[in-house]
């Protein structure tokens, strides 16, 4: 098909195809991250395997692997354990449901990030907010 041919909604659909492309290029982790993510799926118990939140090493910067997570200030545990537990009141930080959920939580960030850092080359572990995990669930994250 000739270029002239080319409707301006193809274009559009070029367009937006390689925004895609190179959005997935710029996110992709890099080799050293992809190694790391490896190691935690087949180091990690079957109770951080079976977890509905998969901890990633998105990037290593020097010896500090930079990991996501789904709770900080701007979204706090509450909201995303609401979301994987509904029948819980996330509400009440009295209610021992809900203690344990977090408890359990903070369990699973912890082995992830020990799996990471008993890694050569790795001493610290920085978290980063996953704000897209949270989008997908449905959470509003708050920017500062």
């Amino acid at each position: 098909m000739p270029i002239r041919q080319i409707k301006s909604w193809q274009w559009i659909l070029l367009a937006i195809a390689l925004l895609v492309a190179l959005d997935w290029a710029i996110r992709r982790p890099d080799a050293r991250s992809r190694e790391l993510n490896d190691i935690i799926a087949t180091q990690a118990s079957e109770q951080l395997r079976g977890y509905p939140y998969q901890f990633q090493v998105l990037r290593v910067e020097g010896d500090t692997a930079v990991m996501s997570t789904p709770r900080n200030f701007d979204a706090p545990a509450f909201r995303m354990l609401g979301v994987l537990y509904p029948n819980i009141n996330v509400k009440d930080p009295n209610n021992p449901e809900f203690i344990a959920v977090e408890r359990l939580l903070g369990q699973m960030q912890d082995e992830a990030k020990n799996i990471v850092l008993t890694q050569p080359g790795i001493k610290s572990v920085r978290w980063e907010l996953d704000r897209d995990w949270l989008r997908r669930q449905g959470i509003e994250v708050f920017e500062r």
